[in-house]
């Protein structure tokens, strides 16, 4: 009974661990070498890599049904990110285009990076959003400017995948942005940079927004409310 006891209290501690290391911080684990980005969240690339989870509104309510899993990789030119998305009913614009950016995209069913270097004039970031179609789009926001929208004229090189599973309603998206994207210098074990990780779900007027770290408005754009990515070692075998 006693050994019982004890294994309870050190299973509650772990739990307690898991959810003050999810608190703010993903961590992405680095790889040996770069991938096509892969939306099988079994294959080993994937296995090692630490989630987070968005399952909360704007404004922190709790959003369970549609917790979203996701994970985040790095090398020397690339960072990587999986998204597992649970749905109930999926907004995607007709006639869809994958070799072409989609202006807008972010009026239908999307998920989206926001990542930002620059810790002195936190106003200015990336912004990389996917489609459950494999739809596109990179904006570079400069929150000083009235219509930072217009940042989606520039091209990060980015990279995206994406399927639907109908029978389970998951859809999955990938994807792999180069570190020449978001800053200058090479990156390094122990870097971290701000971020911020949201979805949109479902057609108007019920459209639900899941984010990682509830922005307190209506908008996604409140780098004040960024979470912290860290970049790691691999994991030893």
């Amino acid at each position: 009974m006693r050994h019982f006891a004890i294994i309870c209290v050190l299973l509650f501690v772990v739990a307690q661990l898991a959810l003050v290391a999810d608190e703010g911080v993903i961590e992405s684990t680095k790889a040996s070498q770069d991938m096509v980005p892969s939306t099988d969240p079994a294959v080993p690339f994937w296995h090692v890599a630490r989630p987070v989870y968005a399952d909360k509104g704007r404004y922190g309510q709790t959003l369970q049904r549609y917790r979203t899993e996701i994970r985040s990789r790095w090398t020397e030119k690339n960072l990587y990110f999986l998204f597992i998305c649970p749905y109930e009913e999926l907004n995607l614009k007709p006639s869809p285009s994958t070799s072409t950016e989609t202006y807008q995209l972010w009026d239908w069913d999307v998920a989206e990076v926001f990542i930002g270097s620059d810790f002195q004039n936190i106003r200015r970031y990336r912004e990389f959003e996917m489609s459950p179609q494999g739809e596109w789009v990179d904006l570079d926001i400069d929150l000083s400017k009235p219509h930072h929208e217009l940042g989606w004229t520039w091209n990060s090189g980015f990279v995206v995948a994406a399927r639907i599973d109908s029978a389970a309603k998951i859809w999955y998206g990938a994807m792999r942005v180069p570190f020449s994207a978001l800053q200058r210098r090479p990156p390094a074990v122990g870097e971290k940079l701000r971020i911020n990780l949201f979805r949109s779900q479902g057609p108007p007027p019920n459209r639900v927004a899941v984010v990682w770290q509830p922005t307190m408005s209506d908008t996604f754009h409140i780098p004040e409310k960024f979470g912290m990515l860290r970049l790691i070692e691999a994991t030893a075998k």
